[in-house]
């Protein structure tokens, strides 16, 4: 442990709120391999909402929603779509991580609380980050059971195969204009974070759009949220977009790690995953840009795998088209090889071909 006010051992889970939890936890068990593990509903004495928790390897998915029109879920996902409202973090202490925060000038969402069951305690506090997206503070130290209290344990029949997903790598948050430094201070500030990287628009534009991006990271670097914002171009940037969509500020994707990305997202797209579709064109350059890889680049053409490298080693990295009927929210399947970057020589071919699927939106 260091002598940063604000430990974080890693996401604790990530929760979303959406239209129908029960489906949408059938597409993540049976689309990306997530393992069924808890649930609470009516069953469970919460006449508000119905929640799922799913996991694989260290990453864990809550799928929550409304069971009645006029709560406080229903109208998040009447407002935003199918999106995160929590991104919870899994900490030491959460009353002193909610004083910590608060104290420093975060809003706070929810005073530290102690939820009891036969299996010990969990304390949680929260406090408000971008737009109406929510860290919670979980400290599970004494704690046996197999999520939280006020779950009990789901365990279907029906458990396909997992894909090798190992933790969540990061997680990417879009603000609006002139927000991102605003935002990242607010990290730096409240939370002790430090910068990690930024990318400005002479990174991450094409002909027509643009962004800029910092990353942020926390002590020990097992928490990294990339921020972005949009930045001038002569049409409309798939932040602007997003925000357009989403109704504001909110979480764009989740990074999810694998050991093996060319098994990973062959699974994937058997299982229906569609991804962004990459030029062939990029792969005439990929060999001189990254250098001697391992894997087969005909076999990475073939899947859209995306390669990138930074003096540390190299990345591999993939990303789903939106996985809800708004084009907000999708997940990024990445491989690093010691690669620590964010893909920054693959900017400009995914931004192509967000364009392109912008272009079929009618939304550019």
């Amino acid at each position: 442990m260091s002598n940063s006010f604000l430990p974080i051992f890693g996401t604790d889970f990530v929760e979303f709120y959406v239209g129908n939890a029960k489906q949408a936890a059938y597409f993540y068990q049976t689309a990306f391999g997530f393992q069924p593990l808890a649930y609470s509903g009516l069953e469970t004495g919460d006449k508000e909402k119905s929640s799922y928790v799913l996991r694989q390897g260290k990453a864990t998915l809550v799928l929550t929603a409304a069971l009645s029109p006029d709560s406080y879920v229903g109208e998040h996902q009447k407002k935003h779509g199918d999106g995160i409202k929590f991104i919870a973090l899994w900490v030491e202490d959460a009353r002193k991580a909610f004083e910590e925060t608060t104290k420093r000038g975060a809003k706070p969402y929810l005073k530290p609380t102690v939820l009891n069951d036969e299996n010990g305690e969990v304390v949680k506090s929260g406090i408000y980050t971008y737009g109406e997206t929510v860290h919670l503070f979980i400290e599970r130290k004494n704690y046996k059971g197999t999520f939280m209290p006020g779950f009990v344990d789901w365990n279907p029949e029906y458990k396909p195969e997992e894909l090798g997903f190992k933790y969540v790598d990061h997680l990417v948050g879009n603000v609006g204009w002139n927000e991102m430094d605003k935002t990242a201070q607010f990290y730096y500030d409240v939370m002790g974070f430090k910068k990690f990287a930024s990318f400005d628009d002479t990174d991450i534009s094409t002909e027509y759009t643009a962004l800029q991006s910092t990353v942020v990271a926390n002590e020990n670097e097992r928490i990294k949220f990339p921020i972005n914002e949009p930045a001038k171009g002569l049409k409309k940037s798939q932040i602007e977009e997003y925000i357009d969509f989403y109704g504001g500020p909110g979480g764009q994707h989740i990074a999810l790690a694998t050991d093996d990305i060319i098994h990973t997202v062959s699974e994937l797209k058997k299982r229906g995953v569609e991804f962004l579709y990459v030029p062939d064109d990029y792969y005439d350059s990929v060999s001189e840009r990254v250098g001697k890889i391992d894997e087969d680049l005909q076999v990475l053409k073939s899947l859209g795998i995306l390669v990138d490298k930074d003096d540390k080693g190299y990345l591999l990295q993939i990303f789903t088209k939106p996985v809800e009927d708004r084009p907000t929210f999708f997940f990024e399947i990445i491989q690093r090889k010691g690669g620590e970057s964010f893909g920054k020589g693959n900017f400009k071919a995914l931004f192509v071909s967000i364009e392109k699927e912008q272009e079929r939106r009618g939304t550019l």
